[in-house]
């Protein structure tokens, strides 16, 4: 499988757990982006979530997004406001392989309060593990992705 760049981002309470993450794509030779924040000092997640979304829709060869905070909720929130982005919290690994396999999804959300380190790395490998199946699931993210036009 051809890996993709992977920009990440984080709130001040998904820095530690965005750090780790970062260092664990990067053994397995991804390119990661990093988009902030860089520190645990009290910051705002929708600038985070906004760099990392615009990267992700700018890049013409595609790439995946991880955002992280203190439940996943908000960034996954500002994420999908964001035209092209399918944007999925996970807290379980079941659901990162389905929601690549169905949903295409772009972009991970992930809550560092929820869930430990060792889940949020599974978790991230399956989210990049796992290809788009198409088929009938083409149809219906081509469903989503009009409701978006609207």
């Amino acid at each position: 499988m051809n890996k993709k760049h992977i920009y990440i981002g984080a709130d001040s309470a998904g820095y530690s757990l965005k750090e780790e993450v970062k260092e664990h794509l990067t053994s397995l030779g991804y390119t990661v982006s990093d988009c902030g924040c860089d520190s645990e000092a009290s910051c705002h997640y929708p600038v985070f979530a906004k760099a990392v979304c615009e990267k992700v829709r700018g890049d013409l060869d595609g790439s995946y997004g991880i955002l992280i905070c203190g439940t996943g909720i908000g960034m996954s929130m500002c994420a999908n406001k964001h035209r092209g982005i399918r944007a999925a919290l996970c807290s379980d690994t079941y659901s990162a392989k389905m929601t690549r396999r169905h949903n295409n999804s772009n972009v991970l959300c992930m809550g560092a309060r929820v869930i430990g380190s060792c889940l949020a790395i599974d978790i991230v490998d399956t989210f990049l593990e796992n290809e788009f199946e198409g088929g009938r699931h083409q149809t219906r993210v081509e469903m989503m992705m009009e409701i978006e036009k609207n």
